[in-house]
């Protein structure tokens, strides 16, 4: 058998703050919009957020949702098509709330990367292959 991953659902107590997040500041496209879940718009794999009460109410109150979330839950990593577009997109994201984590850095692997938060406290990369390095 063969499993393909259709969709990320990010949990959140604060939905609404989190969806303002992704969508005022990284730019995404809200296709659905309910007081407990925001789907994106996104090509290949479905991107949404779902209030955590609610995804306990659809696990039968699983104790894993109940319980409160603490530290990083989830990275995503965004890449780009330069080392110049990862400053700029930086700086675009900081002006708009994003929370600074470190500006645009040659990392030994290869990339210039800069990692921002967003309101839950996730920490996020934007990355582009350094020039230098190949």
């Amino acid at each position: 058998m063969k499993i393909q991953l259709e969709g990320i659902t990010m949990l959140s107590t604060d939905v609404a703050r989190l969806a303002r997040f992704y969508h005022d500041v990284l730019g995404f496209r809200i296709v659905v919009e309910e007081a407990a879940y925001v789907e994106f718009e996104n090509n290949g794999v479905r991107l949404a957020i779902c209030s955590t009460p609610l995804m306990a109410d659809n696990t039968n109150d699983h104790p894993s949702f109940l319980e409160e979330r603490r530290g990083q839950a989830y990275e995503f990593n965004f890449q780009c098509d330069s080392p110049e577009e990862v400053g700029a997109l930086y700086r675009e994201y900081v002006s708009k709330g994003a929370t600074a984590i470190m500006e645009p850095k040659a990392k030994s692997w290869g990339h210039v990367t800069a990692f921002f938060a967003d309101p839950d406290g996730n920490i996020h990369s934007l990355f582009a292959v350094n020039p230098e390095s190949v």
